[in-house]
C-alpha cells in the first residue's frame, strides 16, 4: 500500500489522486472519480470534493493508497 503523506487535517479526494500520483491532471482525476472507478475505505465515492482524513484509504486502477498525516 503506498502513503500519500499530507500536512493538513485533510485533502479532497481529487487532490488525493493527483499527489498520489496516480492521475497526472486534475481532469482526469475527476472523469476517474465521477466514472465510479475510485473507491474510498472499500465504498465507490462519486465526489471529487470527498475529505479524506490520515487514516483513510483509497483505491483507483489496482493500486492502494493510505492517507498519512504530517
Amino acid at each position: 500500500m503506498n502513503e500519500v503523506r499530507i500536512k493538513d487535517a485533510y485533502i479532497k479526494l481529487d487532490q488525493a489522486l493527483k499527489l498520489s500520483g496516480a492521475c497526472d491532471l486534475g481532469s482526469d482525476a475527476k472523469y476517474a472519480i465521477q466514472g465510479g472507478k475510485v473507491s474510498v475505505n472499500g465504498e465507490v465515492e462519486e465526489r471529487r470534493g470527498r475529505k479524506l482524513h490520515p487514516g483513510d484509504c483509497f483505491s483507483f486502477d489496482g493500486h492502494d493508497y493510505r492517507i498519512v498525516g504530517a
